[in-house]
């Protein structure tokens, strides 16, 4: 049998209902530990806590311990599988994909609902996150996010639903894999992966999400701060209100690169409006667009890229070029 670590992080799925207030919150130990005998049929299972946290306490720092903690202990195991809370976990595992150096199989599950709430789905997402680690297909893709019967790329999945079970799919392109009572199924393949490893955290990346009638009131607050980074998720196919473009060119012309995302959840945007605040103007004018990233992750990548360099040119093709 193939050996396995659990790194639990904190999130639902590492928490209790309370019966008579409905209040979910932390326990003293986790909840899961005490259903391992579960695992015992697909692998031998190791467990430890790297933290206990939900998961919007979980910060960047928090992500590159862990990154090094998975690279650390992976020399030792055959997979890793690591529960999560479900709000950031799309950003902690675009950030493990980004800087974890092994090419075993590093899964990351979570739970909609805690463990002794009706229609769990902590334990389930547990064991089949466990059959696809120890499953030879699942090396070399990545970090792979497995939830509700569907393996899903780090770099596609988002969470799409306060509540629902299915909240995690990935717009445009769908899960890479599903899971049966029988099988492991990937149906679709990893073109091409990059890597970004980081041996800091150091920068500061604001994201800003734009809306009708913006002004450039809020980025001249935000200029003030003196941040290295913004990403900012514009309109449509990548348009910003024309009062915006002024306050831009301030955070241009001081070497802080200025992504610019879609804050539509499919599509990726494009130079296609030359109108004032269009894409096509905001790229002549120095904004890098992505390729096909969402606000979220476009700042985790925009964190890793400033700790290697400032030069924008650099930084440009990691975002026109790599997905």
């Amino acid at each position: 049998m193939k050996n396995i670590l659990i790194i639990h992080t904190g999130g639902t799925i590492s928490m209790l209902e309370n019966k008579e207030t409905g209040k979910v919150s932390t326990t003293s130990e986790h909840p899961l530990t005490d259903l391992s005998y579960y695992f015992k049929s697909y692998a031998n299972v190791d467990e430890v806590i790297a933290f206990s946290l939900p998961s919007p306490h979980i910060t960047p720092e928090h992500m590159l311990e862990l990154s090094k903690k998975i690279d650390k202990m992976s020399k030792d195991y055959d997979g890793i599988v690591v529960t999560h809370g479900t709000d950031t976990l799309e950003e902690t595992a675009y950030f493990l994909d980004l800087t974890v150096k092994t090419a075993k199989p590093v899964i990351i599950t979570g739970a909609m609902r805690s463990t002794n709430e009706i229609g769990s789905d902590a334990l389930y997402n547990l064991i089949s996150s466990l059959r696809v680690a120890i499953d030879q297909e699942a090396s070399g893709k990545g970090v792979l996010v497995v939830m509700n019967d569907e393996i899903h790329t780090a770099g596609n999945v988002t969470k799409t639903s306060t509540s629902n079970v299915a909240t995690f799919q990935s717009p445009q392109y769908g899960p890479i894999g599903i899971i049966t009572k029988e099988s492991i199924i990937f149906h679709h393949t990893i073109l091409a992966r990059y890597s970004h490893p980081a041996a800091q955290i150091s920068k500061n990346v604001f994201l800003l999400k734009a809306y009708a009638g913006m002004n450039g009131q809020i980025l001249e607050a935000l200029y003030a701060g003196n941040p290295d980074g913004l990403v900012i998720e514009g309109l449509g196919q990548g348009n910003l209100p024309q009062n915006t473009v002024t306050p831009i060119l301030k955070f241009i012309a001081d070497n802080i690169p200025v992504i610019l995302v879609s804050r539509c959840y499919q599509g990726i945007v494009q130079p296609t409006y030359a109108y004032e605040g269009g894409g096509k103007q905001l790229k002549e004018k120095g904004v890098i667009l992505t390729n096909g990233l969402n606000g979220p992750k476009a700042r985790i990548k925009l964190l890793l890229a400033l700790e290697k360099t400032n030069d924008q040119n650099v930084i440009r093709e990691m975002f026109e070029n790599e997905k």
